[in-house]
């Protein structure tokens, strides 16, 4: 019995990014139940061993789990809508919290970091904790497909009203896509899943602010600025 023909040209489901965010959220949270049973049968292992060697290999599993259990809430959370929670903060000691965040967090091996900040003694409002993700999300970029020179990052106020931050990073021959940081899950790859830019972009939005890119040809440099309002607007 011969079944329903079908055609190899039909279109794909047109899938509304909420509803994909909602299936990877599920999802995550589903296999995290998973590994979090896994952890206790393996802590139950450990106890119930004396061999020093097996009770090394159980603690090294326990840490692969661990380390995966981190990966998905970290793929739910980029994948999902940025709710700030705004405080007042001195623009300084915003970039020299930021600067001594980023440093820590930042591989040996990546781009060296040139830091110029002249914001004088402004008063800004923003999530302590959640912008400094884009600025990370940003530099991780430039340390996976960077050219290992040094990266400018630099933060001002302008006229009073606008709080910017700008990473100056070298590239050669780039072609800047019209939608950066606008198309999840484009460019997937070992470990990352397309989503840092778009959530780095919602980050800035929910503050109020916008993102913008631009390839300056000349100086052969990847420009990217954050603008935000010194009153930040509550999302």
């Amino acid at each position: 019995m011969t079944g329903p023909e079908t055609s190899s040209s039909s279109p794909l489901p047109d899938v509304p990014w909420s509803d994909v965010v909602q299936f990877v959220r599920q999802l995550s949270h589903d296999l995290r139940n998973h590994l979090n049973a896994a952890e206790l049968q393996m802590a139950y292992l450990g106890e119930s061993t004396t061999d020093p060697e097996l009770k090394s290999e159980i603690k090294r599993l326990h840490g692969l789990l661990s380390e995966l259990g981190g990966v998905l809430q970290k793929l739910s959370a980029d994948m999902g809508h940025a709710r700030t929670t705004l405080m007042t903060y001195k623009a300084g000691d915003f970039m020299e919290d930021l600067r001594r965040k980023v440093e820590s967090a930042t591989p040996k091996q990546g781009p060296p970091l040139e830091w110029d900040v002249q914001v004088g003694d402004s008063t800004i409002e923003l999530d302590p904790q959640l912008l400094p993700l884009a600025v990370q999300e940003l530099l991780g970029n430039a340390a996976r497909f960077g050219q290992g020179q040094a990266v400018q990052i630099s933060a001002r106020v302008a006229d009073g009203q606008s709080f910017v931050i700008t990473l100056m990073e070298p590239k050669e021959n780039f072609v800047l896509s019209e939608q950066w940081g606008r198309e999840p899950l484009r460019s997937i790859s070992q470990g990352h899943y397309g989503v840092g830019l778009n959530r780095a972009r919602t980050i800035v939005e929910a503050h109020g602010g916008r993102l913008e890119t631009r390839y300056d040809l000349a100086a052969k440099n990847l420009v990217t600025t954050m603008t935000l309002p010194i009153a930040a607007r509550k999302s």
